[in-house]
């Protein structure tokens, strides 16, 4: 089935839906509503988080992701422990929760918080989501809504009381399971 050409307003990128993959397009154009699609399922159990090469603006960077290679973000607004993401904010960006995460070549601290949307994971203190439409390997939410995407070498925020269970950095290639 084929969707219609839907513009985000605020990000210069168009989301076009042909017969379910997604594709970024430059545009100026602008739109009040996101575009109508099913979100995918926010991770929970044992979460995974990896690095991944991918191109975020035209640039080739190493970026956080799941195991299936769905980009991770931060929202800027947010602070150390407290996600600002609520409502329908929350269904565009689902939040990454894990009750028993893991870590792939991960320099920084990955955390679990316990916060509104259970246990979400936090990688330096910057709490973790994905974006609705994107799909593995792709970047199309960067720099829209105060949302980045998450580099290994993020500067970390400071530590909140409601962060606990830290996952240690592991080697490049190892896998650490929190306890």
């Amino acid at each position: 089935m084929r969707h219609p050409k839907i513009i985000i307003a605020g990000i210069g990128v168009a989301l076009a839906a042909a017969g379910g993959a997604y594709a970024a397009v430059a545009t100026s154009s602008a739109a009040s509503t996101p575009p109508a699609a099913t979100a995918p399922a926010a991770p929970s159990g044992s979460a995974t988080v990896r690095i991944a090469n991918a191109l975020v603006v035209e640039k080739t960077e190493a970026i956080l992701t799941t195991p299936n290679g769905l980009p991770l973000y931060y929202y800027a607004p947010d602070t150390a422990g407290t996600s600002l993401v609520t409502g329908q904010l929350a269904d565009l960006w689902p939040p990454l929760t894990s009750a028993a995460p893991t870590a792939a070549g991960l320099s920084g601290k990955l955390t679990v918080v316990h916060d509104t949307h259970g246990t979400q994971l936090a990688y330096n203190g910057h709490l973790l989501y994905i974006f609705a439409y994107d799909r593995p390997g792709q970047v199309n939410g960067q720099d829209y809504q105060n949302f980045f995407v998450v580099t290994p070498g993020i500067a970390p925020i400071a530590a909140s009381p409601a962060s606990t269970g830290t996952v240690p950095a592991v080697p490049p290639g190892g896998d650490y399971v929190a306890s």
